[in-house]
């Protein structure tokens, strides 16, 4: 399916709406063994669904994917075995799940952007994923054990998949 496709017809912005939150169903259970906690692929999608559907629907999809979350499918990483639904979300990973919502908008602004502009774009959109994922993680654990669990082990992770989301955003 061309994404201009997507720009023109409503069933096609659905249907890629819909095909965006099985993507991050699915990258949730993608587990990369990782130290010291594993890693999943949902910041990937997240930032792929912004760059290759723009912000309007990249965020469309990520709202949908929660909100199958917040009635209590199990589509985060770790459900139903850590909790499902609202009682989930308000946990400690609560923050990133907002992150994505952010995130997907910020990534969707890369789409038509020149190469450099493309890149900053994507690592933006991979950091403020970032910012309300140790925020609310902050106040379960204090700061310096959010930053620590949350943020640091996955930084060199972070560089990788923001390099492959810029290589599919310009092949796309």
């Amino acid at each position: 399916m061309s994404l201009s496709l997507v720009r023109t017809r409503p069933a096609a912005a659905l249907f890629a709406v819909c095909a965006g939150s099985l993507a991050l169903w699915v990258s949730a259970r993608v587990q990369v063994p990782f130290w010291p906690v594993p890693m999943t692929m949902q910041t990937f999608v997240v930032v792929a669904l912004g760059t290759l559907l723009g912000p309007r629907l990249g965020m469309a999809a990520v709202a949908l994917y929660l909100a199958e979350g917040a009635i209590g499918l199990p589509v985060f990483a770790g459900t139903p075995e850590r909790g499902i639904g609202l009682a989930y979300m308000a946990g400690p990973t609560g923050g990133f799940l907002v992150g994505f919502l952010i995130a997907a908008g910020v990534a969707g602004l890369a789409r038509g952007r020149g190469l450099l502009a493309s890149a900053v774009i994507v690592m933006a959109a991979h950091a403020v994923l970032f910012v309300p994922g140790i925020a609310w993680l902050a106040t379960f654990a204090g700061w310096q054990q959010a930053v620590a669990a949350g943020l640091a082990p996955f930084l060199l992770a972070t560089l990788l998949k923001a390099g492959l989301n810029f290589a599919l955003a310009r092949a796309a």
